[in-house]
C-alpha cells in the first residue's frame, strides 16, 4: 500500500537550494507583486556587476543564473505541481539583468529598463506569449522572461543611443 501523502505536491522546504534560488532568496515570497519585487532586487546586483566587472561579467552572470534557474524552477514546479508559480522569481532576475546588459550602470537608465522589462513581462507580446503558453518546465519558466528582457534591452539601448547624442 502506497503512502498517499508521498505523491501530493507541497511547498519545497525553505532551506532547499531549489527553493532559495527559485524565490531568489525569499524575494518571491512577497505577498504583493512578487515578480516586481524580484525585478527590484535584481537592480542593485546588476548595477554592481556592471560597474565593477562590466558587460562581460554581467553577461556571464546572466548565463550562469539562467542555467541554474532552469534547474531551480523545474524542481520548484515539480514539488508544488505548478507551472511558473508566483514565488519563482529567478526568471525575473535573469530577464531584468538582460534588459540592462547593453547600457551603462546609470540610475535613470536602470529605472527605464526596469519599467520596460516589467511591461514586456506583464503584457507578453508575441512571441513571448507563445513561449509562455507552449514551452513547459524550467526552460519555459525562464525563457519567456529572457525574451522579455531581450525586448526591453533593445528598446532601452535605442533610448540610450538617441538621448546620449
Amino acid at each position: 500500500m502506497s503512502n498517499p501523502q508521498a505523491s501530493e505536491p507541497h511547498r519545497p522546504a525553505s532551506w532547499h537550494p531549489a527553493h532559495l534560488l527559485a524565490t531568489w532568496f525569499g524575494a518571491g515570497l512577497s505577498p504583493v507583486a512578487p515578480g516586481t519585487v524580484g525585478s527590484l532586487v535584481a537592480l542593485p546586483i546588476a548595477y554592481l556587476l556592471s560597474y565593477y566587472v562590466g558587460i562581460v561579467g554581467l553577461a556571464v552572470a546572466i548565463v550562469v543564473v539562467f542555467l541554474i534557474g532552469i534547474w531551480a524552477a523545474q524542481r520548484y514546479s515539480q514539488r508544488t505541481a505548478s507551472h511558473d508559480a508566483g514565488p519563482i522569481v529567478i526568471d525575473e532576475v535573469v530577464g531584468q539583468w538582460l534588459a540592462l546588459l547593453l547600457v551603462p550602470a546609470d540610475m535613470v537608465l536602470y529605472a527605464v529598463g526596469f519599467a520596460l522589462f516589467r511591461l514586456a513581462d506583464i503584457i507578453k507580446p508575441w512571441p513571448i506569449s507563445v513561449v509562455d503558453q507552449r514551452v513547459k518546465g524550467g526552460i519555459g519558466v525562464m525563457l519567456d522572461d529572457v525574451l522579455a528582457g531581450a525586448l526591453a534591452a533593445i528598446i532601452l539601448w535605442n533610448i540610450w543611443m538617441w538621448t546620449s547624442i
